[in-house]
């Protein structure tokens, strides 16, 4: 696992500094819902870190590709994830969080200065992550009755006009033309 520890240097501990810091990040399998989410290489990471006047703002993004198998057609395939990194660490236990923000939206700056980018990233990866993913949005599937990927083309138990397939008839086949009205 890479580091993903910021160490607070002590200038940023003066109101309205702020400082960059870069790294990589190795995933590994990511769990999102029913999908797993698996990253060949590392994630590349940047974030800035600002004191804001009682607490240290960060923001940066997390980039990478992540393979996953399309839930039409079970086919895998990659896309790009660009993650935007967000932490609120209220310097001391004394501070008071902004009104506007509930009790998971900040945390307090350990006692060793040390913010853990780890669950940020996570985060950050997860809103990330597609609801259903799909290889293509016009995915056709597979054949629910042979498993044929119907993006290759038909299959080979086709269905007729009349809505039968190998025999069974769709009990949907007897509302094709009924007249639905508005």
């Amino acid at each position: 696992m890479s580091d993903t520890r910021i160490l607070v240097p002590s200038e940023l501990f003066a109101p309205a500094e702020s400082s960059c810091f870069e790294g990589t990040y190795e995933a590994g399998i990511l769990k999102a819902g029913p999908d797993l989410y698996e990253f060949a290489g590392p994630l590349v990471w940047q974030a800035t870190v600002t004191n804001t006047g009682g607490a240290l703002l960060v923001t940066g993004t997390v980039e990478g590709v992540a393979k996953t198998s399309c839930a039409r057609c079970l086919n895998t395939f990659e896309f790009p994830v660009t993650g935007e990194i967000e932490g609120y660490f209220l310097l001391s236990e004394e501070e008071e969080a902004p009104e506007d923000m509930d009790d998971d939206e900040f945390s307090y700056l350990p006692k060793n200065n040390v913010i853990e980018l780890d669950p940020l990233i996570k985060a950050a990866l997860l809103l990330e992550m597609p609801l259903v993913p799909l290889c293509d949005d016009d995915c056709k599937g597979i054949c629910p009755d042979c498993g044929a990927d119907l993006n290759e083309g038909p299959c080979s138990c086709g269905e007729t006009d009349d809505g039968e397939k190998d025999g069974a008839k769709n009990p949907f086949s007897v509302l094709k033309n009924f007249p639905f009205e508005n």
